[in-house]
């Protein structure tokens, strides 16, 4: 089969073209971070990626396309998130209003069980569900984005990883933050990994170095050629399988072949005029942000001001109230009877705010999950905003969970496998790498899914398409993606400033407020201290990537800073 269409040759050209030429520049690619377009926007983690869903829309794609390409080519660009080892959520919302999610989270072996990561003991094991072999859930990534250009691809499969291809055979230059997880990535490499492989090939690495990943272009070529049975089945399925005996990993050839996506019924909310349209679990921050949006409804919060202390602390109790239901309630709905309904009802809601009083905190010790009969994925997931010409609107997220996942490379294969067995709930009451609690809800099974704070977002505005929104960031994702939204919908922000805006954070345990250093006003912080909140600075929060339809009908795409890499694309 021949991949060298001419298409491609320009696209690739193009690609390579987008890198400044000024060399007085610190930057190796040029990127856009506050974009308006007439028609169509795309919004990833890396200008390569964007210039690929750029050129795919261009080409007469839908956003659908364009976001399997961009996808596959992070897989390459994005080594530390983007992926076809590990899993994610798709969120679609068509141009006719229709709606549809697609749930490709990793699985639990066929061989893992409820204790596999405690000692005689019954402790939990520090590191064994973080690093190595063990660590790794079965992946889902290429399923589910076959599955979805299945159901609604247009261009031809080959179009949209090709490109990818081509940059991973090729060699792209690599900017100067991923140059410096590569090298702090070195030592972890080479312990976990069996066997040599781009990424341990080289100690320290620089801006502008090359980055050339052949077995990982001969890994996709079979998915070019095969489709999905090109990772499930046949040699990548061997290598991924060889890699596990190697190293004392689980994941077998059943494992693989048998591994399937989940198409789901996208969560609907109103907030006033607004419809939140959300991820349903195995994704916990659907659910999270619709409580949090309803427990905060009826409070006139865009009067308070933004940053306020009385507007904070209302935001910080309903996060609290949300993340106190999500350590109990939340896990994957096929293996467990999520009580989805009664946690939205909003009855139930309006009762989790009883105790609330403004201007006093309530201790996450006197707070547990509601009586539902009347609980950080890494900072190195990554998310995609798309909107298309003709209205079609994806919200992708993506991870390994910890930055490059457990730090295993396939042999052979050259792609990184997750750690996401870590968000399984290991032992209940046992925070997880990240500092959140679960319970039997979310304990590890054969063929589960482990719970996931991805929030990939839709939002409408009196039945149109208003934003497309999600962002990296474990547990912050949901606050983030909360804060963003409250920050346009009711503090009357540009979506620039929403996004680029300071965050905070409540996650019920630990019992404090997480807040950006540098980002959050000191006399807010004062003033809540002296209610009796204590605090703790983070460097950052979540990684919002954000496109919002404009009443004059553009699109205004939104990296954030908080990535030197996001870029914005469009025409």
């Amino acid at each position: 089969m021949s991949i060298q269409t001419s298409f491609l040759i320009g696209l690739i050209l193009t690609l390579f073209i987008s890198c400044k030429q000024n060399t007085e520049s610190t930057a190796l690619y040029e990127t856009h971070k506050n974009v308006i377009h007439d028609k169509a926007v795309v919004v990833s983690p890396h200008p390569l990626a964007s210039n690929i869903g750029k050129a795919i829309l261009q080409k007469g794609g839908t956003a659908i396309d364009a976001a399997i390409a961009v996808q596959f080519a992070i897989a390459v660009v994005y080594p530390r998130a983007g992926n076809i080892g590990g899993g994610g959520f798709m969120l679609i919302r068509n141009s006719d209003g229709s709606t549809d999610a697609i749930d490709y989270r990793e699985k639990a072996p066929g061989a893992a069980t409820r204790n596999m990561y405690l000692d005689s003991l019954g402790n939990v094991v520090s590191g064994l569900s973080i690093a190595g072999h063990l660590a790794a859930g079965v992946p889902g990534t290429v399923d589910g984005l076959w599955q979805a250009h299945q159901k609604y691809g247009t261009l031809p499969w080959k179009d949209l990883i090709t490109p990818a291809y081509e940059l991973a055979k090729n060699g792209f230059k690599i900017t100067i933050s991923e140059a410096e997880r590569l090298t702090s990535l070195h030592k972890d490499v080479t312990k976990y990994s069996t066997q040599p492989n781009p990424f341990s090939a080289k100690e320290v690495w620089a801006e502008g170095d090359l980055l050339v990943q052949p077995e990982l272009a001969a890994a996709l070529l079979r998915i070019i050629e095969q489709g999905r049975d090109g990772f499930y089945l046949g040699e990548t399925a061997e290598l991924i399988v060889a890699e596990m005996q190697r190293g004392n990993g689980i994941i077998a050839k059943a494992d693989l072949a048998n591994y399937q996506s989940k198409w789901r019924t996208p969560l609907y909310k109103p907030y006033k005029n607004y419809t939140i349209i959300a991820m349903p679990p195995s994704s916990s921050g659907g659910v999270a942000l619709l409580q949090m949006l309803k427990m905060m409804e009826p409070y006139p919060i865009g009067t308070y001001g933004f940053h306020s202390p009385k507007a904070t602390q209302l935001m910080v109790e309903v996060e609290r109230r949300a993340f106190a239901d999500r350590a109990v309630h939340l896990g994957d709905s096929d293996f467990y009877d999520v009580p989805i309904d009664n946690l939205l009802d909003s009855t139930y809601l309006l009762s989790r705010m009883q105790d609330y009083q403004p201007l006093l905190p309530t201790p996450s010790d006197s707070i547990d999950a509601g009586n539902t009969e009347v609980a950080l994925e890494s900072f190195e997931t990554t998310h995609t905003s798309i909107i298309d010409a003709q209205g079609n609107a994806v919200a992708v997220t993506t991870t390994l969970n910890s930055n490059y996942g457990c730090k295993v490379v396939v042999g052979g294969a050259g792609f990184f496998l997750n750690n996401e067995m870590d968000d399984f709930s290991a032992k209940p009451g046992v925070q997880n790498q990240f500092g959140l609690l679960g319970a039997e809800a979310n304990a590890i099974a054969p063929g589960k899914r482990m719970l996931s704070s991805m929030t990939p977002t839709i939002i409408e505005k009196e039945g149109k398409l208003f934003m497309v929104l999600g962002a990296p960031g474990g547990s912050t994702i949901i606050t983030a993606v909360f804060q963003t939204f409250i920050n346009v919908a009711e503090f009357g922000m540009d979506l620039n400033d929403a996004v680029q805006a300071g965050r905070f954070h409540h996650q019920w345990k630990p019992d404090e407020i997480w807040v950006e250093q540098a980002k959050f006003p000191v006399a807010t912080q004062d003033s809540l201290t002296k209610m009796g909140y204590t605090f703790r600075d983070l460097k950052r929060m979540a990684v919002i990537k954000a496109i919002q339809r404009l009443p004059d009908g553009k699109l205004q795409g939104v990296g954030d800073h908080r990535n030197p890499d996001d870029d914005v694309e469009g025409y």
